[in-house]
């Protein structure tokens, strides 16, 4: 049961902005305040399943800081405030990866250790070098979301459920393809 709400809460915040754009067209902001609040609080109870610690961490905070802008946005009676949540979310990965970076293990070796956990000195170098290119991609695509809080909501849902979705998946494919020309090698 608790996969089953773990993978609903993954897919709820992955349509986030796609609810949020026409929820608020086709409801209003109660009627989606009502949903979101249960996503959020899925998000904080499904998070304390992740097998690393900072990930329960940014299940908590992401979840808290969803119902803070909802309950904002409800309280002011202005929808804007739900724009923030990925903004949110950006500067809470990237505070995740770049603290990891002072750590003996990035988050990105502990992830790539569940899959081998003898991973060799050039995979842990790989690792840290992967984190902080994914820190660049989490300040260049919090930014152009923040940028899009001020903009119509169209653009706003265009960019954060669409284009930074296949931003994230475009790195991490090739990351993918990268990671497997070095293992051959």
């Amino acid at each position: 049961m608790r996969s089953v709400l773990t993978a609903l809460s993954a897919i709820i915040l992955f349509t986030y902005p796609i609810a949020v754009y026409f929820g608020l067209n086709k409801f209003g902001l109660q009627a989606v305040g009502l949903v979101l609040v249960v996503m959020f609080v899925l998000r904080i109870a499904t998070g304390s399943q992740a097998k690393i610690k900072e990930l329960k961490h940014l299940a908590w905070i992401s979840g808290c800081a969803g119902i803070a802008l909802l309950s904002l946005g409800i309280l002011f009676k202005q929808h804007g405030w739900l724009t923030f949540y990925p903004v949110i979310v950006n500067a809470c990965m990237l505070v995740v990866f770049a603290l990891s970076l002072w750590q003996p293990q990035t988050i990105i070796e502990r992830l790539a250790r569940l899959q081998e956990p003898d991973l060799p000195q050039s995979g842990i170098d790989y690792t840290r070098n992967v984190t902080k290119i994914w820190c660049l991609f989490f300040v260049v695509n919090g930014s152009i979301a923040l940028y899009t809080c001020f903009q119509p909501l169209e653009v706003w849902t265009l960019y954060n459920g669409l284009i930074s979705y296949l931003l994230a998946g475009s790195l991490f494919a090739i990351e993918f393809f990268i990671r497997q020309r070095l293992r051959k090698s």
